[in-house]
């Protein structure tokens, strides 16, 4: 276990060292305010569900780090996820626009002051949680990840939680999946039943992620 623990932090800190470049471009949330027409059609609506590869909700995005915001964006850019919706807007955007949208959405957190609490899980999950090393990255409570690249997971909408996951067991395909070798590593560790239990038990805690809605689509 402590070798593979070892291995894991390794793998995650040259992944976030190499994400380096991109991350030194200042966003401007305000700017970021004008460059989400493409966004707010999906992750501005309550309850909104993705139909493909499978139907979920899709992530709550407003509250989460700007720099995994901006990481993701670039990991469509490269290919590294493949999903053609988010490729096709991913696309598009300039590294400062990126930058924008990222601050912008991080921008729209909680207020200050608001105390996430923490729910303690079953024996079971206990038991995955640890073979996974999931604090080891995503922090205390899941929201406090140990580098901004990595997401907050703690109260994303478990459906969606769930197929991210299996999304990092599937083979090089030309629409779906995830290519990222700590994810992969770890995913490949669970069988699906269980990593339903973990997205289940990580969804329902309190966390920094909502949804704002826009009052008109612009």
């Amino acid at each position: 276990m402590k070798k593979t623990l070892t291995t894991i932090f390794g793998l995650a800190v040259a992944l976030a060292t190499s994400m380096g470049n991109a991350q030194d471009i200042k966003g401007d949330a305000k700017a970021g305010a004008g460059k989400v027409a493409m966004c707010i059609g999906c992750h501005s609506i309550p309850g909104y569900q993705a139909s493909f590869p499978e139907v979920y909700k899709v992530p709550m995005i407003s509250g989460q780090g700007a720099a995994y915001i901006a990481a993701a964006l670039h990991a469509y850019q490269k290919g590294e996820r493949r999903h053609p919706t988010m490729r096709g807007i991913a696309d598009s955007l300039t590294d400062q626009d990126i930058a924008d949208v990222a601050a912008y959405y991080a921008a729209q957190g909680p207020a200050e002051g608001g105390a996430t609490r923490a729910r303690e899980p079953g024996s079971q999950v206990s038991a995955l949680l640890q073979k996974g090393a999931c604090v080891s990255c995503h922090g205390d409570n899941f929201s406090k990840p140990i580098d901004g690249s990595y997401p907050k997971i703690a109260g994303q909408h478990a459906d969606y939680l769930y197929a991210s996951l299996k999304s990092y067991k599937m083979d090089h395909g030309a629409y779906v999946g995830r290519s990222n070798g700590v994810m992969a590593g770890i995913a490949k560790q669970f069988s699906n039943a269980e990593l339903k239990e973990l997205a289940n038990y990580i969804g329902s805690l309190d966390g920094d992620l909502r949804v704002v809605p826009q009052s008109r689509f612009r």
